[in-house]
């Protein structure tokens, strides 16, 4: 009798924990070959690009950006100079303002604990101290800008940042509540602001960067909802919480919300965990996206950063490279080429949009109306301008739509400027400040989505957190602007959104292009495109 014995060739003893080689199939002939795919070209093929995961993980991340509000504008509030009666059997009676009366002939109306103005007497002389405050907090944005956009793209991760800076802004929002004094309360906000100064930065970038490309326009600008939606609400916390101290409280509590019931069910950016190595937490993600929203992602599928999917080689050199964490920083986007003017002048039109915006929301002090009412009034005028620029965005790109909406924020700005502060015109003052915002508030989200766009992911928050800073450093300077009173800070808002127009026409546009993972990648797209 004879036995056949069934030889076996080399690729037969392949152990099955080893991934064939590219040409090659993954159980046999029949089956298809391995196929590597950036996040993008994942998204639009096999995971949806907003689905049912997406939409969840958005909505649950964005919550970050109300928490943003409130930590920024309670100042509307806590640093008010709120109304004063004068005491009975005084002659305060014919007095304009408080600075030439005798103590004892006038009081706050509501008690001195109503606001810190009341509290520590930040009237006449001591008035600056209100905007020092203000810009000490925004100063401290400007720092932590910096510091969580780099460690969100490092170490910590955009989830890791976002869970951080909740729990620093809880922490310092509810000791500043306990402020004995001016200093402290003065040191207090200034941490407030460096932790307040990396929660919409790291939101926003890990709430749109799993968006396909053709759905992160209109999602990156709903994001803003949120912010808006934020500050109404303080202006009911406010009206709850009268005095100053417990709208602190108040208004912090919600952060530790956020953290301990909400960021659990958060997902880490596939991105993120692509560009530091770690394909199978990527791919985990991806795979998670796909089945929640009713998508089939086949075995043979494999996520690569996108010089890795479109670059020739071996099995193992493809490998060894997915896992390899790349690294960048400020300097790798000044030194390169593509980047470097992309970051000048973003910065340059991030601060002089922040001027405006900041300063159009502060202004509301000067307006010589119901306060709260602003508040609200300027909150819900801005949602109209994100739906207004989420629709046309990709209908007519980021460029276009970037000059008009700050030249229409600068009209009217310089508009409001000559008008009078009395009677009729006390309220077509206001609708020009209305209209100004709703123009720089479609700005302001838009630049977000731009500014993501015009740089790969492994600076991407890095970048973002050089705009932020610029922005925040505008956000200082605001404060100082709207202390002048009258119409100058209308004709400063006015220039700054003319000149930001100006800036914007040299920027590339970004429609319908890919969201680059690494700084080789995009030089290789851009030229790819240029060619």
């Amino acid at each position: 009798m004879t036995i056949n014995i069934p030889t076996s060739s080399p690729d037969d003893l392949r152990s099955p924990l080893i991934l064939p080689d590219d040409k090659t199939h993954v159980a046999g002939n029949n089956e298809a070959p391995i196929e590597r795919l950036c996040i993008d070209d994942m998204l639009r093929k096999y995971c949806g690009e907003f689905g049912y995961w997406q939409f969840k993980h958005f909505v649950l991340t964005c919550m970050g950006w109300a928490l943003e509000a409130f930590h920024t504008m309670v100042m509307i509030f806590a640093d008010r100079q709120p109304d004063w009666i004068c005491e009975p059997d005084s002659d305060c009676v014919s007095a304009v303002d408080v600075c030439g009366l005798q103590p004892g002939t006038w009081r706050w109306d509501g008690g001195s604990g109503i606001s810190t103005v009341a509290e520590w007497g930040l009237i006449c002389g001591q008035k600056y101290k209100v905007g020092l405050v203000q810009a000490l907090f925004f100063g401290g944005c400007m720092i932590g800008a910096g510091v969580f956009g780099h460690l969100s793209d490092s170490k910590l991760g955009r989830k890791g940042s976002l869970t951080v800076v909740c729990i620093l802004n809880a922490i310092f929002g509810l000791l500043t509540s306990l402020s004995p004094n001016y200093l402290t309360y003065v040191i207090l906000r200034f941490l407030t602001g460096f932790s307040t100064g990396g929660v919409g930065l790291c939101a926003f970038v890990l709430a749109t960067e799993p968006v396909g490309p053709s759905k992160r326009g209109m999602a990156g600008m709903s994001t803003f909802y949120f912010f808006s939606g934020g500050i109404a609400i303080l202006a009911g916390i406010a009206y709850i919480f009268p005095t100053w101290r417990a709208l602190y409280i108040a208004s912090s509590i919600p952060s530790l919300l956020f953290v301990f019931l909400i960021l659990p069910l958060i997902s880490e950016s596939p991105r993120w965990y692509l560009i530091r190595g770690l394909p199978g937490e990527a791919m985990s993600v991806m795979r998670s996206i796909a089945v929640t929203n009713g998508r089939f992602l086949p075995e043979n599928v494999y996520v690569s950063r996108d010089e890795d999917a479109n670059h020739g080689g071996d099995r193992k050199s493809n490998e060894l490279r997915s896992c390899e964490a790349v690294s960048g920083s400020v300097f790798d986007a000044l030194k390169s080429p593509v980047t470097q003017i992309r970051l000048i002048l973003v910065v340059g039109i991030n601060f002089t949009c922040s001027v405006v915006y900041y300063g159009l929301s502060l202004n509301v002090v000067n307006l010589e109306t119901n306060l709260y009412m602003n508040v609200v009034v300027n909150a819900v005028a801005e949602m109209p301008a994100f739906l207004f620029t989420a629709i046309l965005i990709d209908r007519f790109g980021r460029k276009p739509l970037g000059v008009g909406t700050q030249w229409f924020s600068g009209i009217f700005c310089v508009a409001g400027s000559f008008l009078g502060g009395k009677g009729a015109w006390k309220v077509v003052r206001m609708v020009c400040g209305v209209l100004g915002i709703f123009g720089m508030a479609g700005t302001y989200n838009l630049l977000f989505i731009y500014a993501m766009e015009l740089f790969p992911t492994v600076v991407r928050n890095a970048a973002l957190g050089c705009a932020t800073q610029a922005a925040q450093f505008g956000a200082i300077l605001a404060p100082f602007v709207v202390v002048m009173g009258g119409g100058l800070p209308f004709m400063v808002f006015g220039v700054c959104g003319v000149v930001g127009g100006f800036l914007t026409f040299y920027l590339p546009e970004t429609l319908n292009k890919p969201l680059y993972d690494t700084m080789n990648g995009m030089v290789e797209g851009e030229n790819e495109i240029l060619a």
